[in-house]
């Protein structure tokens, strides 16, 4: 396990608090405390030191895309015109400021980058597509994958 800033390592009681928060992010600190077996206040004083030594990035909903019209899930493997550092600093100086970008990875292989995009559908996809993944700094060649089945989606660490 990760070594914290404070030089003390995960024990039993840190990783099931991490478990059970992954699983749950609403847990009141009373049921966390019960569900890992410790009191209140020792449950929320290691939960505030998981919290502040980086060990949970933060707490979120997990919407379903379907819902609010993003049910088609694009997977964009991006190669770029060179590897260079300063085309990748362009690159992903540039991809942060995409809203409809979930994920972006620098990746070895036959692209640099891979690209997690949710949209309506197809046309909103190509709408996009054409109109900012391509004027993206030094972008040579885009491959797209629209996803048929979504077998397995924000899975939660097996740790």
């Amino acid at each position: 396990m990760k070594e914290s800033s404070e030089g003390t390592q995960l024990d039993r009681i840190d990783s099931k608090i991490l478990r059970q928060l992954q699983r749950d992010g609403r847990l009141s600190n009373s049921d966390l405390a019960k569900l890992v077996g410790v009191s209140p206040a020792t449950c929320h004083r290691r939960t505030e030191r998981l919290f502040r030594e980086g060990y949970v990035r933060g707490v979120h909903a997990d919407i379903d895309p379907k819902c609010i019209e993003r049910g088609a899930l694009v997977m964009v493997g991006v190669v770029l015109d060179r590897s260079t550092p300063e085309s990748f600093a362009a690159f992903e100086t540039a991809i942060r400021k995409l809203p409809f970008i979930l994920d972006c990875h620098l990746v070895a292989g036959d692209f640099d980058y891979f690209l997690k995009i949710r949209v309506r559908d197809m046309a909103d996809f190509n709408r996009l597509h054409g109109s900012q993944l391509i004027a993206l700094p030094g972008v040579r060649q885009t491959r797209t994958f629209f996803v048929m089945k979504e077998v397995v989606d924000g899975a939660i660490l097996d740790f």
